[in-house]
């Protein structure tokens, strides 16, 4: 058998990285499979009690000191690999909770008495781990730093090697309130950051603004707003720093920031904004003019903007949507002309998520007729929205060939139940498609919601059934905290 060079090899695998079961496979294939494939594997801290056998023998003597049991903290066999050598994805914050998790047993403290030094102790561990990490670790591609308390204990930039980690980070989250010299230090060594992911809580320092200022090349922004910042006049400065390269923008609660700002962004790919309140608009009134050729993913969830801002907002930019993914948290989606617009402005998304009050099943019919590209759509059922039936059976008739996956998302308690010979019909009349595509089908649900398709074992067989049959290719029942279907 021809083996594969570990280059080629490394390259075939990465393509694995998301895909943790499969990658865990590979490992057990022979020795150079898993010398690769745990590299892969290994990108992000994987177990902690084999992170923990990796500290050098100094720091473990060092800990044993201070009343640390590493015996128990520990994996009981020597590592194989110096997993500490493979972690290019670095999250502060989950190496101090995962610390916490295994000192919360007592077993791992050696005295009692030392348990009013707890938090003090976890820290110093926590130090030993990030200082191994910047010794022995590769470039770090991705960094997540937010909680501040640990910042001012840890000094993270200060490592040995901290330097030489960090230069080619290309993925940074952090927290305002984090320490000056924390943002100070990064702005002189980072300026190749990609995704810049920044939670706005108290205060908005100038070296967080110099710290962007000094990325030229920032492609994603993500910025959320804990809470009513004090330092609202220093939003504007702020912005004013983020280069016009950025073609990802996420804004979270940011209620008191003017989206007017939004237009210095031409080359804007994908839009996402989730506001508690509809007056987190404020500017939308400028953007609904604007052009953004490139703009492919539109999410607005939590509130809407104003209905005729939006409509012409995408009247201007909805023939470059590929997805599109609206919703009113509060339920209050009331506006029949705004899924009519859908189908006259958006003919060429793939993906679609919107709500259908009982009275527009006119409007589901005339946009599945009119996106001929449409492969998946996420509905809101039951309540005040179309029901189970009504969902299946307009996308079973009205869908193109291209169409593929139903997301029913429970956002009430159901108030009509889906019988099997209903089922039954609809996957007949599916399977007697022309050109019809395997179907995957998706239940969003709660525990409220009794009367969902999936709380019936008749309809779970029907299904079981069309899916020996190759008709239903996929059908999964998630939750509504789920982050893929939220």
């Amino acid at each position: 058998m021809v083996q594969l060079p570990a280059d080629c090899l490394n390259d075939i695998l990465e393509y694995l990285k998301d895909d943790i079961k499969t990658l865990h496979s590979c490992i057990l294939v022979n020795h150079l499979w898993c010398e690769v494939s745990i590299k892969i594997f290994w990108i992000d801290i994987r177990n902690y009690n084999t992170i923990i056998a990796c500290l050098p023998n100094d720091s473990k003597e060092f800990l044993r000191k201070i009343g640390i049991n590493i015996a128990a903290l520990s994996s009981k066999k020597h590592p194989i690999f110096n997993y500490a050598s493979f972690c290019k994805v670095l999250s502060i914050d989950k190496i101090y909770y995962n610390i916490e998790e295994l000192f919360n047993n007592q077993k791992s403290m050696k005295l009692v008495s030392l348990r009013p030094n707890f938090e003090h102790i976890k820290l110093i561990a926590v130090q030993e781990i990030c200082s191994m990490l910047m010794n022995q670790s590769p470039p770090l591609k991705s960094l997540t730093f937010l909680k501040p308390t640990i910042v001012t204990f840890i000094p993270f930039t200060d490592y040995p090697g901290a330097s030489e980690r960090l230069r080619n980070l290309s993925e940074l989250h952090c927290d305002s309130n984090n320490s000056n010299v924390f943002f100070d230090q990064l702005s002189k060594i980072c300026n190749k950051i990609l995704l810049l992911d920044v939670t706005i809580k108290d205060y908005i320092s100038e070296e967080l603004e110099n710290l962007i200022s000094a990325q030229k090349n920032l492609k994603c922004f993500s910025l959320t707003q804990y809470d009513e910042l004090i330092d609202v006049d220093k939003f504007p400065s702020l912005i004013a720093k983020l280069p016009n390269t950025i073609n990802k923008l996420y804004l979270y609660k940011t209620n008191q920031i003017s989206l007017s700002f939004i237009t210095k962004f031409i080359n804007l790919q994908e839009l996402r904004l989730s506001f508690e309140l509809d007056e987190g608009f404020e500017g939308f009134e400028k953007l609904q003019f604007e052009i953004f050729p490139q703009l492919q993913i539109l999410k607005i969830d939590r509130a809407l903007p104003e209905i005729e801002l939006l409509t012409k907002f995408l009247e201007n930019n909805g023939k470059h949507l590929k997805e599109l993914y609206l919703s009113d948290a509060e339920g209050n989606w009331n506006d029949y002309s705004l899924n009519l617009s859908i189908a006259k402005f958006c003919t060429n998304l793939k993906k679609l998520a919107s709500g259908f009050r009982k009275s527009e099943l006119k409007s589901l019919k005339k946009i599945l007729n009119s996106c001929e590209h449409l492969e998946s759509i996420k509905i809101w059922c039951s309540g005040q929205y179309l029901s189970e039936k009504e969902a299946i059976g307009a996308v079973v008739k009205h869908s193109h060939e291209n169409f593929s996956e139903l997301i029913l998302h429970h956002l009430f308690r159901s108030q009509s139940r889906s019988f099997p010979e209903e089922l039954e019909s609809f996957f007949k009349t599916w399977s007697n498609r022309e050109l019809q595509k395997p179907f995957s089908l998706v239940i969003v649900t709660n525990a409220s919601c009794v009367k969902s398709l999936d709380k019936f074992n008749e309809n779970v067989e029907i299904i079981k059934k069309y899916i020996k049959l190759g008709i239903i290719k996929k059908f999964k029942v998630a939750n509504t905290s789920d982050e893929e279907y939220i």
